[in-house]
């Protein structure tokens, strides 16, 4: 059965592109194409779509706000769909806390066509397998843990991949960890400039210092460094000092920057000093990287199915053998902890 799209957008030509691309999948229908928020409404009712692609800046309603109503009404998974500007990363974090599944940049300069359609088709068949009600059942509405305590953080580094529902799980987590937990390196799939504002907020919310990562940044108890968008981010080490290197590259499992990147350097560079946290996301971007941590000693944290957004990731790492324990998302935080 093919998943039914619904473009919501106020550019006639980024209609007509979304519309093409997506068709060229033989698992994707688009059933419309809206304008604004209030065309989009009545199209929903008629359509039932099973997923919407969605601007942020509309003329009428801008599409937080409708994103916001929706969720509340008539809730529908929601991938958003904005310019590369930094007000649009602040606006695509809104988004996300608003109850989008995912979010990704519109084709520029540095991002073609071609890139971009490959990216949006495999965010929407993510989003079809998730299931919202109208109080959106995501990763971001788990309750919030109590504090927890830390009392090793010396050489330790842990390495934590996501994907889809990502952002709300990793805030779930990041959030209540203690300011001295060791150096934490991030990959979460997500385009470029839209990380420096998912840094932010995280920093806001953390005890730790959250931030996007620059090429050397130092891998330090109290810091977590978010990989950018568009680049790949690795550890490395100097005599006992850890460091991260941020780099250009080819995609790896059709990412950039990708997990597998990440985890393999760790398990390189670290070894049984470190933990490995996969969790929600569609792929199998990490598996073969998480595995290979174990094999190194690392001690490794799958999210299970039941917190999950998609149980994607997870899942296929799980497949591989990679993983020691599985866990659900609320329980992750205090598994890293006892195993540093």
């Amino acid at each position: 059965m093919s998943i039914k799209v619904l473009i919501v957008d106020d550019s006639a030509v980024v209609r007509k592109i979304f519309s093409t691309e997506l068709s060229r999948d033989p698992q994707i229908e688009v059933v419309g194409t809206a304008p604004d928020p209030y065309i989009a409404r009545d199209k929903i009712v008629a359509l039932q779509p099973d997923v919407l692609t969605l601007d942020v800046e509309m003329p009428r309603m801008d599409g937080i706000t409708f994103l916001k109503r929706l969720m509340k009404y008539y809730p529908v998974p929601t991938v958003v769909v904005s310019s590369l500007t930094n007000k649009g990363g602040e606006l695509a974090m809104e988004a996300l806390d608003a109850g989008a599944v995912d979010i990704m940049c519109k084709p520029g300069a540095s991002y073609s066509v071609g890139d971009m359609s490959v990216e949006l088709i495999e965010k929407i068949k993510a989003a079809a397998q998730v299931k919202l009600t109208k109080k959106t059942e995501t990763a971001g509405n788990v309750a919030p843990s109590q504090r927890l305590s830390l009392s090793k953080t010396t050489n330790k580094v842990i390495a934590i991949g996501a994907s889809t529902g990502g952002t709300q799980a990793l805030q779930a987590v990041l959030s209540v960890l203690p300011a001295n937990t060791a150096g934490i390196m991030v990959v979460q799939h997500m385009p470029e400039n839209f990380t420096r504002s998912f840094a932010a907020r995280l920093n806001d919310v953390c005890e730790m210092e959250v931030k996007e990562a620059q090429d050397g940044d130092s891998v330090i108890p109290g810091r977590v460094l978010i990989a950018p968008g568009n680049f790949h981010m690795m550890l490395n080490r100097s005599g006992a000092l850890y460091y991260a290197r941020v780099t250009n590259g080819p995609l790896v499992n059709r990412h950039r920057p990708s997990v597998e990147v990440l985890f393999k350097s760790v398990a390189k560079y670290a070894g049984a000093n470190a933990v490995g946290v996969i969790m929600t996301g569609m792929g199998a971007d990490g598996a073969e990287g998480i595995m290979e941590m174990r094999n190194n000693g690392a001690f490794t944290i799958a999210q299970d199915e039941a917190s999950s957004v998609v149980f994607g990731m997870p899942k296929e790492a799980i497949k591989l053998g990679g993983i020691d324990k599985v866990d659900p998302l609320d329980k992750i935080p205090g598994e890293i902890l006892v195993h540093l």
